[in-house]
C-alpha cells in the first residue's frame, strides 16, 4: 500500500517508517510544523536513511486556531483541557491529512508509532480502539475520540510491540534516532504565557462560604491542586471547584474532592455503538488513573452520559477526558463536564 508515516523525529515513529518499509510498502514521511521552534531534523535525517521521501507540513495557523484557541477557552471557563485529545482527533488524524492530500501526496493509510490497536469487528462492522501490548503505554486513552473514518485509515505498526523490542530493532537497524531519549506528545508550553497576571478573584472555602485568600487567575488552577495556593490557615486546603463567571476559586478539606459519579459530553463511541443504563466497564478519568470498575448510572437525553463507581474516586476535573473500557477495548469517550 501507499501509506504516509507521520515522522516525529522519535525512535517509535522511525522503527515504524522501517518497518513498513520492510514490509515493502510505498512509504512517504510527513511531519507537522506547529510552532516556529519546531526542530525537524532527526526525522529528515531518518527520511533520508530510509530513503524516502519527506515532507513538512505547515500546520502553525490551524494548530493555533484549533488548540491554542482551545486551551485559551477551557482555562478561561474554569475546565482544565486535554490538547493531545484534542490535536489527535482535529489536527493530526485531521487537517494534517488534507493538507498532505493538497500536496499531492497520495495514501492509503496513515501511521503513526502509537502504541495501541485497530481492528474490526465484523458482526458490529466497526474499527475498535485496543490497548497496545506494552500496557504501561496505554496510548488509546489519547486516542479514543478518533472517529470511525479516522480509524478506517489509520495503522499503528507499533501495537503489538513493547518500547524495549522498539529499541531493538532500532539498534539493529542504524537508525538515527535508535539511541533517542523518549520523545513527548504534542504540547502548547507554558499556556500561563496567554493571560494577564493583573486577574485576580476570591479563594471561598466550603462548606463555610468564607473568604480565605485572593488568587491570581482561574487559569493558574485545577480540581485538586494543593500546591501554589498559598492559603495559610493552618491546615491543608485543595480546589474543589471553579466557577468562571464570578471568578471564584472553590477550596477546602481533601475528602470533599472525593464523588461517586461522573458526567460526560461530547461522546465518541468505539467498540460500542451505545450504551444503557448498567452497561459496565473499567472507567479512567485522566491519562494516570489506573482505572476503576464503573457502571452506566442515566443517559441524558442531549447526549450526556453518567458513569458512577461503587467506591468514591478523587478530583473529577471539568474538561478532562474520561475513557470506558470494555475489557482492552475503549468502548467510548468523552469530556467529563
Amino acid at each position: 500500500m501507499k501509506i504516509a508515516i507521520g515522522l516525529s523525529g522519535g525512535v517509535d515513529s522511525s522503527v515504524c517508517a522501517y518497518l513498513l518499509q520492510q514490509q515493502g510498502h510505498d512509504v512517504t514521511a510527513i511531519t507537522m510544523k506547529l510552532t516556529s521552534e519546531d526542530d525537524h531534523s532527526d526525522a529528515k535525517k531518518t527520511a533520508e536513511f530510509l530513503k524516502i521521501p519527506f515532507y513538512e507540513i505547515d500546520l502553525t495557523k490551524e494548530y493555533r486556531e484549533k488548540i491554542i484557541a482551545y486551551v485559551k477557552e477551557d482555562y478561561e471557563n474554569g475546565r482544565t483541557p486535554n490538547p493531545c485529545v484534542r490535536c489527535n482527533r482535529e489536527v493530526k488524524f485531521g487537517i494534517f491529512w488534507e493538507k498532505a492530500e493538497e500536496l499531492g501526496i497520495e495514501f492509503d493509510r496513515f501511521a503513526t508509532g502509537h502504541y495501541a490497536v485497530i481492528d474490526y469487528d465484523e458482526k458490529m462492522r466497526r474499527y475498535r480502539l485496543k490497548k497496545g501490548a506494552h500496557a504501561e503505554k496505554d496510548q488509546v486513552y489519547f486516542l479514543a475520540m478518533l472517529s470511525q473514518r479516522q480509524l478506517a485509515k489509520t495503522i499503528f505498526p507499533l501495537g503489538e510491540m513493547t518500547k524495549a523490542e522498539v529499541r531493538k530493532i532500532a539498534a539493529a537497524a542504524g537508525l538515527p534516532t535508535a539511541e533517542k531519549k523518549e520523545s513527548q506528545d504534542l504540547c502548547v508550553g507554558d499556556y500561563k504565557r496567554f493571560f494577564s497576571d493583573e486577574t485576580d478573584g476570591p479563594f471561598i472555602e466550603l462548606p463555610n462560604g468564607k473568604e480565605v485568600g485572593r488568587h491570581r487567575g482561574i487559569h493558574r488552577y485545577t480540581v485538586g491542586q494543593r500546591r501554589g495556593l498559598n492559603i495559610g490557615i493552618g491546615y491543608p486546603l485543595f480546589v474543589l471547584k471553579i466557577d468562571a463567571e464570578s471568578d471564584t476559586v472553590y477550596v477546602g478539606k481533601e475528602e470533599m474532592l472525593l464523588s461517586k459519579t461522573v458526567t460526560i459530553r461530547d461522546v465518541n463511541f468505539s467498540a460500542l455503538t451505545e450504551c444503557s443504563v448498567g452497561t459496565e466497564g473499567t472507567v479512567k478519568i485522566r491519562y494516570r488513573d489506573e482505572g476503576r470498575p464503573g457502571r452506566v448510572k442515566e443517559v441524558k437525553a442531549d447526549g450526556r452520559i453518567v458513569i458512577e463507581w461503587e467506591t468514591s474516586v478523587r478530583a473529577v476535573t471539568p474538561g478532562q477526558l474520561c475513557v470506558f473500557y470494555k475489557g482492552d477495548y475503549v468502548g467510548f469517550a468523552g469530556f467529563i463536564c
